[in-house]
């Protein structure tokens, strides 16, 4: 049985930064379908799977076209890690007598993110030798010159000469964007997840790179995509 390449797009219906965020119309067309559409578009994935506990979601993710797997209560829960829906979604997918070769893990909160970013980044993991890719972009604050408060003042969690260097002498560093997570079966329970020691980054621009977590973040992409920038 020749081995498939799996996307799963893991969709619970709680949110609590944006109620029903997942199901909520963005420009036109639930906030879920952009993920679900550009997935199907891909040259790559052979199947795209919605894990969902959410009715709406559920009704949704078929009329796009997407096979759904119904997530059990206990796995959607606030707490609920992600990576246990996604071995459930596998244990489900593999009960279907289908042989999951590759998991592409597509978050439906990264709506600008692209079918050629997910090409692209199914080819970087093939071509590597890697474990795991996680999609990043270029971070907007230097790490370096974060502080935290104590007993009221200003203390850099770094060492203090960051403070006086300049952005561009700065090492460049990187944040996950939540768009791409791809590994194997296999590796994804060695680690219980897919962040490992051979982890590469699939590296994307900061204006496809925005996790929709709250209003602001919900606005700012419909202004995106209903004035076709970027895109």
């Amino acid at each position: 049985m020749k081995s498939k390449i799996i996307g799963i797009i893991p969709a619970r219906g709680g949110s609590k930064g944006v109620p029903g965020k997942n199901a909520k119309e963005l420009a036109g067309k639930p906030l879920i379908a952009y993920t679900i559409e550009a997935a199907l578009a891909s040259k790559y994935l052979d199947q795209v799977f919605v894990s969902t506990d959410d009715i709406e979601i559920s009704n949704i993710s078929e009329k796009y076209k997407a096979n759904v797997i119904k997530r059990p209560s206990e796995l959607a829960k606030d707490n609920s890690p992600t990576i246990d829906a996604i071995f459930h979604a596998i244990d489900t997918i593999q009960n279907q007598n289908i042989e999951v070769g590759m998991v592409v893990l597509l978050q439906p909160t990264s709506p600008l993110r692209t079918t050629f970013d997910i090409d692209k980044a199914i080819e970087l993991f093939s071509e590597k030798k890697c474990e795991s890719l996680v999609s990043v972009c270029e971070a907007e604050h230097p790490p370096f010159w974060y502080s935290q408060i104590e007993a009221g003042y200003l203390k850099p969690l770094m060492n203090e000469k960051y403070l006086k260097m300049r952005r561009q002498d700065l090492p460049r560093t990187y944040l996950p964007n939540g768009a791409i997570y791809i590994s194997i079966p296999s590796t994804l329970k060695k680690f219980n997840g897919f962040y490992c020691s051979k982890t590469i980054p699939y590296i994307m621009p900061l204006q496809r790179s925005i996790d929709i977590d709250n209003e602001i973040d919900f606005m700012t992409v419909e202004t995106i995509l209903y004035e076709k920038k970027y895109i």
